[in-house]
């Protein structure tokens, strides 16, 4: 019994620790790091897109408006199909 209960725990455990950049990445983190980053973009609403997703991968967004990209690898590395920037 104290075996399949701590199997069970275990299996919990891993599983939750799945979801957990997801529930980071949908909400306000993403949407008020990204507004910030994109503010002075001359395609907003692109630049709103593309950081999300990217924010939801990495769960981080590079400071300021511009560069800082070296603050989050996973962002400033991220390239789209052409082999440029993907991230904003």
């Amino acid at each position: 019994m104290k075996l399949s209960f701590a199997t069970l725990l275990l299996v919990t455990l891993v599983l939750t620790s799945f979801f957990i950049p997801a529930i980071i990445a949908d909400s306000d983190f993403c949407d008020s790091k990204c507004n910030v980053r994109c503010s002075k973009a001359s395609a907003h609403d692109r630049c709103l897109k593309y950081c999300g997703i990217c924010c939801a991968e990495c769960n981080c967004v590079p400071s300021g408006t511009f560069g800082n990209k070296d603050e989050c690898p996973c962002y400033r590395d991220k390239k789209n199909s052409k082999g440029g920037p993907k991230c904003p």
